[in-house]
């Protein structure tokens, strides 16, 4: 059984398919064009009509954090080889003698 990653969309994206079904253009029409289900489309439209669409997507990640993330998996990495090559080093050693 496949396990579905469940889609994140924004506010400003929730809203703007809300304006395009209130502004004439029909639902079915709007969601294929969208890529979304036409049953979440009537939700947003459904929140939006009791005044409670909200965002759904993730906080924005600042740089300092994406920075941190990168020096982490580099760090990692770097690890992992310094590991390797004493392993190496270990061997070749070994076999010398």
């Amino acid at each position: 059984m496949t396990k579905s990653i469940r889609a994140r969309y924004t506010l400003e994206f929730k809203e703007e398919a809300v304006r395009l079904v209130t502004g004439g253009e029909r639902v079915a029409t709007v969601a294929r064009n969208l890529g979304l289900s036409e049953q979440t489309l009537h939700n947003w439209i459904k929140a939006a009509g009791n005044g409670g669409l909200k965002s759904s997507a993730t906080p924005a990640v600042s740089a300092e954090q994406m920075e941190i993330s990168r020096l982490r998996t580099e760090l990692s990495r770097v690890k992992m080889e310094r590991d390797i090559l004493k392993k190496a080093a270990a061997y070749f050693a070994r076999e010398s003698l």
